[in-house]
């Protein structure tokens, strides 16, 4: 948990590294549009604080290379993963908006190209 909060203080960083991990795997895992929605929600600069400090959380432990089920695993490696970040989506489903998940939509298409 203190190694989400350190992240969580490091955006930059953090964003980075979600980036870093999506181009690596994005394809494979069948939330990754829900990450880069909530990616792209957490920096847009209109997203109120709380919503983005909950949502750098979530990708923090994303791009953790050590959590509770490790990445690597296979098929069931980013289930921990999937589950906070649905969680993270879930209580703050009203801020993400149209625009974000069409921004998703399109970096997945473009194989997640910067």
């Amino acid at each position: 948990m203190d190694a989400i909060r350190r992240a969580a203080r490091d955006e930059k960083r953090v964003f980075a590294d979600a980036w870093r991990l999506l181009k690596r795997v994005g394809k494979t895992i069948p939330f990754a549009e829900d990450v880069l929605a909530a990616y792209y929600c957490a920096l847009d600069p209109s997203t109120e604080r709380r919503v983005k400090l909950i949502l750098v959380g979530a990708l923090a432990y994303f791009v953790m290379p050590f959590d509770v089920l490790p990445d690597f695993m296979p098929l069931i490696g980013f289930t921990d993963d999937a589950a906070v970040i649905a969680t993270a989506i879930a209580s703050v489903s009203r801020a993400i908006k149209p625009e974000h998940r069409e921004k998703a939509k399109a970096a997945l298409q473009s194989d997640l190209g910067a």
